[in-house]
């Protein structure tokens, strides 16, 4: 990297030296004698103001050299001292002055208040041309802003080149982190780590760099000098953010040239990003419908695993296991989320230990996949794996919302590509049919028959009817009346009658569970213990979700 120290045009500050102006024809030929700051004459001049005027501090921004006469610097000491403070303050790069008519040498008041300061001050012997050093100096810094440019279009250029050349993020980001010779992360909007790429100092692992300064301190500002730019996404005008470029100065200081290089890439980055998504979420795609087509019996059994192949699942000889993960619709993702999902699930699913083809399907909300056991005595253990792998995905996809209801997540019967064929169709009608069933890590699909049945029925009117007539006047209580009773009738049925168990479930004693046990067979005019009774009210509590 280029020092300012060393070229004279100061990358960190966009401007050239101190030095270095003084360097050039211009004020070289005014004999310049450095009377204060000598120590900090690397520092940036931004651009170059000639004044006359006292209170000249005011309209300066900071980073000027400036260029007098002497005629507003006052004639008292007190003055004189007021206007080196008010500059200093300002935080101008230097103060030249000329010699002549106002002064033959600067007064000690002066100089002692330039040194207190450490501000450069600079007397010239000779008579200048101010025009001519505004002009030096000026152009100067517009070839150093050039030369910037030129540096960050060549990082550019070869960033575009890597591309062409079937290169991808991890090219783009080692390509920037050895132009700054500091590593370079991406990182997601919400500060996890995506790629990381270069070294830290003597070497050290990238990821260990980011774990130490990023890691632990998300929310956090990066450590000062850090190049941070936001990578867009969502398409031209949206504003989105898709992801973030972070730089850190571990080995050594950053400069512009280095932002300017970044903000290159990350235009770069965003394309990368938007195409390696609309490939994923295409790719996801196809296997979605591959495994659709399969349910829906468009693929047979005997053309499956060739095309299962081509889709890079390779299973072996042990039974297929159909799982499908159904989406609320408070969950279902927009746009190019489906590939976030997929990618995140996927990830997830890389640690289950057995082959998995995983698809998505957009329009039903819902998340296909095959898996190849060994043997079918595994399938309870994978489908805990899997199911958790998946909520884990959704999670880690940012899709979880407070309140939303989580995925439903289906296992069927496990066999060969017939009974997978129709295993995923059954777990996929059956996933549709949990929705609002009380939370499990994962149903069974054969255990949900029942209520795949009623949820067929949902809209038709007898259905309706049966709810009303068997449970009409326990629900009907409940709307008017304290303690609600279809929740202890709910336990009571899901405990096959078994009344202590009822109470301890519901933290009651068993003199006030028999009390609303008797109010509910009031209430319906039925024996709670009738074999008929209990099916029918089974069915209608498990039926009402689907029912106005």
């Amino acid at each position: 990297m280029d020092s300012g120290r060393n070229s004279g045009f100061d990358t960190r500050g966009a401007g050239i030296t101190v030095q270095r102006a003084l360097e050039l024809p211009g004020l070289r030929s005014g004999l310049p004698e450095i009377l204060a700051g000598a120590d900090r004459l690397h520092r940036t001049v931004r651009w170059v103001h000639a004044g006359e005027v006292p209170n000249i501090a005011s309209l300066l921004k900071g980073g000027e050299l400036l260029l007098t006469t002497g005629y507003g610097l006052g004639a008292r000491p007190a003055e004189q001292r007021a206007f080196v403070r008010t500059l200093a303050e300002r935080g101008i790069a230097a103060l030249v002055v000329e010699l002549g008519p106002r002064f033959a040498r600067l007064p000690a008041a002066l100089v002692d208040t330039a040194r207190g300061a450490g501000l450069p001050l600079v007397q010239l012997h000779r008579e200048v041309p101010f025009v001519t050093v505004t002009e030096e100096i000026h152009t100067e810094i517009v070839n150093g802003h050039y030369a910037l440019l030129q540096r960050a279009e060549e990082v550019d250029r070869r960033c575009t080149r890597a591309l062409l050349d079937g290169g991808g993020v991890p090219q783009v980001l080692g390509i920037l982190a050895g132009f700054g010779d500091n590593p370079v992360f991406l990182e997601t909007t919400d500060g996890r780590l995506l790629y990381a790429a270069g070294s830290g100092p003597e070497g050290a692992d990238p990821l260990q760099v980011w774990e130490g300064l990023r890691g632990p301190h998300k929310d956090a500002p990066p450590p000062a000098g850090s190049v941070l730019v936001d990578v867009p996404g969502g398409g031209p005008g949206t504003g989105s953010v898709r992801a973030r470029l972070v730089l850190l100065p571990v080995r050594s200081p950053l400069a512009p040239v280095h932002r300017m290089a970044a903000e290159r890439a990350a235009g770069t980055l965003a394309v990368v990003l938007m195409q390696a998504r609309q490939e994923e979420e295409l790719a996801a795609r196809g296997r979605g419908d591959f495994l659709t087509d399969l349910a829906e019996g468009r693929v047979t059994a005997d053309d499956a695993p060739a095309q299962a192949r081509v889709l890079g699942f390779r299973p072996g000889t042990g039974p297929l296991l159909p799982v499908v993960m159904r989406l609320g619709d408070a969950l279902s993702p927009s746009g190019g989320g489906w590939a976030v999902l997929a990618r995140a699930v996927a990830e997830e699913l890389a640690s289950v230990g057995v082959p998995v083809l995983l698809g998505v399907r957009p329009v039903e909300g819902r998340v296909p996949l095959l898996l190849g056991l060994r043997a079918e005595a595994e399938r309870p253990a994978v489908a805990d794996r899997v199911a958790a792998a998946l909520r884990a995905g959704v999670e880690r996809a940012g899709m979880r919302r407070p309140g939303a209801q989580p995925p439903v997540v289906v296992v069927g019967v496990p066999g060969g590509w017939a009974a997978a064929s129709a295993g995923l169709r059954h777990a996929a009608e059956t996933a549709t049919a949990a929705q609002g069933l009380p939370d499990r890590p994962w149903y069974e699909a054969r255990r949900l028959d029942i209520d795949l049945l009623l949820w067929r029925l949902r809209d038709h009117p007898d259905l309706a009817a049966f709810v009303d007539r068997a449970i009409g006047p326990v629900r009907d209580h409940d709307d008017r009346s304290k303690p609600p009773l279809l929740p202890t009738l709910q336990t009571y049925l899901a405990h096959a009658g078994r009344k202590a168990e009822t109470a301890r479930e519901l933290h009651l004693n068993r003199q006030t569970l028999y009390n609303r046990l008797a109010r509910i067979g009031e209430l319906l005019g039925t024996d709670l213990d009738d074999p008929q009774t209990v099916l029918a009210l089974s069915l209608a509590l498990r039926a009402r979700r689907h029912v106005p």
